[in-house]
């Protein structure tokens, strides 16, 4: 036997709950093993321990509130209201979007505290100035917009120019001065009558 057989009937070694070959068999083992001998000590007196504690009485009125305020009966008792309203809520009240509303919140309000915020005045709220902030916010896309679009073009045609040098500049080379990329440089034997180099 070894110590993970033993693990597995040592409850029943302790309660005495064991068959007489299996038995002598964990009792051998725990002559020649002291770890599990330690180990089945320890269980026997844990098991001991628990037979002393004194039985404790339940109160009278604890059978009354498990039969009156039961899982099972407050299922029934729900008004349609509530009902009605933990169906309208519940998919809101997932973890997901209360992390979500959290962190939205969370970053609002450490937003508001370094943006600065003008506090309103009823002058604010007047149709003719709320038409004026929309036509200027509105003016300010626009030419934000026309400026990136110029921009972009005078980008795009400074790209085609260069490409177009780069093609002449490719065009002009004669054909002769191109080395042929298949080919590897070989200098030339020198001929018997030339002067080494």
């Amino acid at each position: 036997m070894i110590c993970a057989d033993l693990e597995i009937l040592i409850c029943d070694y302790v309660d005495g709950t064991l068959a007489a070959a299996q038995k002598a068999e964990v009792e051998r083992h725990l002559a020649a093993c002291p770890a599990c001998a330690e180990m089945a000590r320890d269980s026997a007196t844990a098991v001991e321990f628990m037979q002393c504690a004194a039985n404790v009485e339940p109160p009278p009125e604890l059978i009354t509130r498990i039969l009156f305020d039961s899982p099972w009966s407050k299922g029934k008792q729900k008004s349609k209201l509530r009902e009605w309203t933990s169906a309208l809520l519940s998919p809101i009240l997932q973890p997901k979007f209360a992390m979500g509303m959290a962190m939205t919140i969370l970053s609002l309000s450490m937003l508001a505290r370094f943006v600065p915020v003008r506090q309103l005045r009823p002058a604010d709220l007047r149709p003719s100035e709320v038409w004026n902030g929309i036509a200027t916010r509105a003016e300010y896309t626009w030419g934000r917009t026309v400026k990136f679009y110029e921009n972009l073009k005078i980008v795009y045609q400074i790209q085609t120019t260069l490409k177009e040098w780069q093609q002449q500049t490719e065009e002009q080379k004669p054909a002769a001065e191109t080395p042929d990329e298949r080919k590897l440089p070989v200098k030339s034997p020198a001929s018997p009558g030339a002067p080494a180099e």
